[in-house]
């Protein structure tokens, strides 16, 4: 704790030690917004997303009366979509209910608020010591006490570490210096032994093993699949439609495609559609290649809508075919 007082990250949304002690204290809506959008992103990627959303939506409130076209739009790029479904849907439970439930019991009872987050908004911003074990808390933990078990079986043995650590004063504080601790000196290579904090307690260290922890099972190779996707214009006018809510990028604006299973599919009118090559996309279980097919045309398409397009509110994988037809017709 007296590391982190000195040396605690600067984050939009984080009150920091000097901070607190000037009597501030944590936003239970800033803290659970910043850990939704951070599953599965860096901290340098979140920023930017994370002051846009404060600026335009600035309680919890504000961004449980927000349009879910609105939402959709400011989250392309962060990925994973059903995480911004399920942000909405539980602003919208946090506002009937008048606020944040205070206890992570509370806060898992709420749609979209699983183990970590619940325990992360009840530390961090209630003082509740919640056990909060991310990435980073793993990479301590195993290193802390050496445990050789693999990755993801050594879970539950390094949650239970962490949990035995989990002081009773400033939880929240202790959660986000393990946290930090993790991302600036514990890295996953090369890991800065030499100022760390609790270098003289670290087991790992002591048998010259903390580089190779922790140890991981190796990953499947991930599948790859193949679709088409159709990018229409007709004068200023792009063919864009609402893609369904469940499923990949549900309830996002995007351009036409098939099944992406690479069974054949049917083009949204009769055009005379170009090839324009491919554009490649990594999900979180598999590997995508859409050939990108796009046309000039007037006609009435059997689905979508021609209107004005704003290429930035598009996500990342339609961004890509956005951007080839225009590189490619330009």
């Amino acid at each position: 704790m007296d590391w982190y007082d000195r040396n605690a990250r600067i984050m939009p949304w984080r009150i920091g030690p000097m901070q607190k002690m000037a009597g501030e204290r944590p936003d239970p809506y800033h803290v659970w917004l910043s850990e939704v959008m951070l599953q599965q992103t860096t901290v340098a990627a979140v920023r930017a997303y994370f002051e846009r959303f404060i600026a335009r939506w600035p309680r919890v409130q504000d961004l449980a009366a927000a349009a879910d076209e609105a939402v959709m739009a400011e989250w392309a790029g962060l990925g994973y979509y059903a995480r911004a479904r399920n942000l909405l849907k539980c602003a919208r439970a946090v506002a009937a209910l008048g606020g944040f439930p205070s206890t992570r019991e509370g806060l898992l009872a709420l749609p979209g608020i699983g183990p970590y987050t619940a325990s992360a908004v009840a530390s961090i911003a209630f003082d509740e010591p919640a056990t909060v074990v991310d990435g980073n808390v793993e990479r301590v933990m195993a290193r802390l006490f050496a445990v050789e078990t693999p990755l993801p079986k050594a879970k539950p043995e390094l949650t239970a570490l962490a949990e035995r650590l989990t002081p009773q004063l400033r939880p929240g504080d202790h959660a986000q210096a393990v946290m930090d601790l993790g991302a600036t000196i514990c890295t996953p290579r090369s890991p800065a032994c030499g100022i760390c904090p609790v270098m003289s307690l670290c087991q790992a260290r002591a048998q010259g093993i903390q580089a190779e922890l922790p140890r991981k099972l190796a990953k499947a190779a991930k599948p790859t699949r193949h679709g088409t996707v159709w990018l229409a214009r007709n004068g200023p006018l792009w063919l864009v439609e609402t893609r369904p809510m469940k499923g990949l990028l549900g309830g996002m604006i995007g351009f036409p495609g098939d099944a992406w299973d690479g069974s054949a599919g049917e083009a949204p009118m009769q055009a005379d559609w170009q090839n324009l090559g491919e554009v490649r996309h990594t999900f979180t279980h598999f590997h995508l290649i859409l050939q990108v097919l796009s046309a000039e045309t007037k006609a009435n398409p059997q689905r979508g809508a021609f209107v004005p397009l704003d290429p930035d509110s598009l996500p990342t994988l339609m961004r890509k075919a956005y951007d080839l037809v225009r590189e490619t017709v330009a």
